[in-house]
């Protein structure tokens, strides 16, 4: 117990939280900048089992917000290298690496038997199809998104919150993201942390619970701001995401990719389209579930949200990352 003593002497913990510690079980989805964190600071604490799920490998570029990997890691795919160093650091706890691409199909394999799934993975159709999953299983759920010095961490669904939707009922109008748009190294680090005590928080049961909670940090301004949503309703109204294996011959597939994006269409059977000419297939759409496919999911949301418009009501949406 001397590795733990300095967190076991806290009431809140003690030995008994110790104990249900060690016998908690994470899925932390992303080992990017802000996984990094959560995984050493979980592991740190003594959480029992840790899967990591990332498909990455490890660049350069991501040094700098990263500091799980070091150069030699290079080239590594990011869950077998996060493993590696979480093991050297807690031999005491088991870590698991999943090199699979998170998406409706699998998930509920992948966050089976998980106590708390945490969100690190920078994406919109993972945070979503996490939340719509966990809202379903009960699962506890922690999502955090950051960009530049700005980001929030939050605690959703585990039986007593609502899932990420109620508070983010739509998309965003941009695709920007760390690569293309940038972001502080800092500012990943203290949001990822913050998404490490909210679960650890939630394995504790320590109240107020995180959940139904949201903490938002401006490092920029050096401001913060902390909410409730516990009564947020869920909508009613929004695009759930499918996978690729999910398509059936009765669907019409929309491919909202361009040639020089993706040469090879989703389907033989599919329409290339654009979100701004998307209406003009809603004729065919209409008599039919109409499955939207573009790379983030974001273009494909704005597609649905046109052809819902033209009367269309059976629609899915496809990440193909």
């Amino acid at each position: 117990m001397s590795r733990y003593a300095r967190q076991t002497v806290l009431p809140e913990i003690g030995a008994d939280g110790q104990a249900r510690l060690a016998r908690a079980r994470i899925v932390v989805v992303g080992a990017g900048g802000l996984g990094c964190p959560v995984l050493s600071y979980l592991a740190g604490a003594g959480v029992g089992s840790i899967k990591i799920v990332d498909t990455d490998v490890v660049e350069e570029s991501n040094l700098h917000r990263q500091p799980l990997y070091t150069m030699a890691d290079i080239g590594q795919a990011k869950a077998e290298a996060a493993r590696r160093a979480l093991v050297a650091y807690n031999p005491e706890i088991e870590i698991l690496a999943d090199v699979h691409r998170l998406e409706p199909a699998n998930t509920a394999a992948l966050c089976k038997d998980a106590d708390i799934i945490i969100d690190a993975a920078d994406s919109f159709a993972v945070t979503y199809t996490l939340s719509d999953h966990c809202l379903t299983s009960g699962q506890g759920f922690v999502s955090a998104s950051v960009l530049g010095f700005t980001g929030y961490a939050g605690g959703f669904c585990g039986g007593r919150a609502p899932s990420i939707r109620a508070v983010f009922p739509d998309l965003p109008h941009s695709a920007a993201n760390c690569a293309t748009a940038g972001v502080s190294g800092p500012a990943v680090g203290m949001l990822g942390s913050l998404q490490a005590q909210m679960a650890l928080s939630c394995l504790l049961g320590l109240e107020p619970s995180p959940l139904g909670r949201m903490i938002s940090l401006d490092l920029r301004q050096f401001t913060t701001s902390s909410f409730s949503f516990v009564d947020a309703p869920e909508p009613g109204d929004g695009f759930g995401f499918v996978s690729v294996a999910d398509i059936d011959d009765s669907d019409f597939v929309v491919d909202l990719r361009g040639v020089e994006e993706a040469p090879a269409i989703i389907t033989a059977s599919a329409r290339r389209s654009t979100v701004g000419d998307v209406d003009t297939l809603a004729g065919d759409a209409r008599d039919h579930r109409t499955i939207l496919c573009c790379r983030s999911g974001l273009r494909a949301w704005n597609a649905g949200l046109r052809l819902r418009q033209a009367g269309c009501t059976d629609i899915s949406l496809i990440a193909l990352g």
